[in-house]
């Protein structure tokens, strides 16, 4: 069950981030994503805790990601990890390279 809810929402040509609408990384983590020129429909964030599963989703995200902790940023099919790391890309100028090269902002 958590993992096909998991995995139903990862799409190559999409960027997803698992989030709990209480945590203030995950806050930081959607305001920052939301500042970008996203084409609509491409940047979706995925409330862990709308489902009874919090806990097993959870951890279907470590073994799929090594962490179980959110927000869990995936760019496509490819988590590259949390708030923390979504900054420093965005830091190095990576992010906006990697989102212009999947082709999702406008």
């Amino acid at each position: 069950m958590a993992q096909e809810f998991v995995n139903s929402r990862i799409h190559p040509g999409k960027v997803v981030v698992f989030i709990k609408p209480t945590c203030p990384h995950c806050r930081k983590t959607d305001e920052i994503l939301s500042q970008l020129p996203f084409k609509q429909g491409l940047l979706e964030s995925v409330d862990i805790t709308a489902t009874n599963n919090v806990s097993a989703i959870q951890d279907y995200l470590q073994q799929l990601t090594g962490a179980r902790t959110v927000p869990r940023v995936f760019l496509g099919k490819d988590c590259i990890g949390g708030c923390s790391d979504l900054i420093a890309l965005q830091q190095s100028g990576e992010l906006l390279k990697r989102l212009e090269d999947m082709g999702v902002l406008k």
